[in-house]
This record gives C-alpha cells, structure tokens and sequence, in this order.
C-alpha cells in the first residue's frame, strides 16, 4: 500500500485546544467545573456545534436548558480563544517533515465555522495545508455501511443509490444545487 496523502485534524493534533483551560477561570472549585463540562457543556453538545450547528443555534438551546447557567454557557464560544493555548510543537514538526518530503497533506477540522478563523490567523501551520476543510460537509458514499459509520462519528452521511437521491439529501442538508 502506497500512502498518497495525509489528513490532519487540529485541535489536539496540531493545536492545544482544552475546554478547561477557559472554565479552571470561570469555576476554580474542581468538582464543580467537573460537573458543568459533563453536564451542561458537554462534548455531545459541542460536537452539535462541530457538525454544523451555528454557535448561536447551540448556545439559545443550551441557555433554554440551564438558564441559571446563561453566563458560563455564553463563555464558551465568547471566550473561545482562552481555550487555545498554542501550537503543539511535535505535531508541527510532524507536518513540516511530510511536507519536506512533498506528501501532500490536508487540513480537516470540526471547528466550528464561527471559531476558525481565530485559529487560522494565529497558527501559521495551518495555511500550510494543500486544503482545509472546515466541519460543514457531507459524506456520499455508495456504500451504506461507510456513511452510516461517518454519521455514527457526527459527520453528515447519505448514501449514494443515484443522482437524484443525492440530491435531494443535499438539498435537505441545505446545499443550494
């Protein structure tokens, strides 16, 4: 098997990207902090955001929920940059040996949209991708095991049995055709 590119996430990867970074400010006290991130800010809920959820759509339903908690669930997408603390220099170097090599490399990220650019301005090692792709996309695959797989992962999956269907999946996803 020949590898003919490679595929980069960024948060954790390339970037130090940690909800705790942010709320160890706003909740000092360990077990509580521990609490509001498994229960109110939770991953399952930021993942609605990496799949495509604007950060306003995500924050009203979360507010909605928890509204005694309005204020930390208003910090988390407002004070997103103090939950990136930098590059992570090992998967950095990583990069820079593939692309002195000429192995093409792409940039995926489930960032949300809203949060991207931050992260894109700052970080060099990020415009040195061939492509980024930023979280809203939809998989088509004619195989339905592999696009049920990527929606399991959170990903936008449709399976391909023809011209028109995929169409209409992506029109239901709200792609303009």
């Amino acid at each position: 098997m020949t590898i003919k590119a490679v595929v980069f996430d960024f948060g954790g990867v390339l970037i130090d990207w940690d909800r705790e970074y942010l709320y160890k400010q706003l909740i000092p006290d360990d077990v509580e902090r521990r609490w509001f991130l498994d229960n109110v800010c939770k991953m399952d809920w930021v993942v609605q955001q990496d799949g495509g959820q604007t950060t306003e759509e995500g924050r009203a339903e979360l507010i909605a929920l928890y509204p005694e908690h309005e204020a930390l669930i208003r910090a988390f997408y407002a004070r997103w940059p103090e939950m990136v603390s930098g590059v992570l220099e090992e998967g950095v170097a990583l990069v820079d040996r593939l692309k002195a090599e000429g192995m093409p490399l792409f940039g995926l990220t489930n960032w949300p949209a809203q949060t991207f650019p931050y992260a894109w301005e700052r970080f060099d090692v990020l415009r040195g991708f061939r492509e980024v792709i930023v979280s809203e996309l939809v998989f088509i695959d004619n195989d339905l095991r592999n696009a049920q797989a990527v929606t399991l992962l959170g990903w936008h999956g449709g399976q391909y049995t023809g011209a028109m269907e995929a169409e209409t999946r992506l029109r239901e996803l709200g792609v303009r055709i």
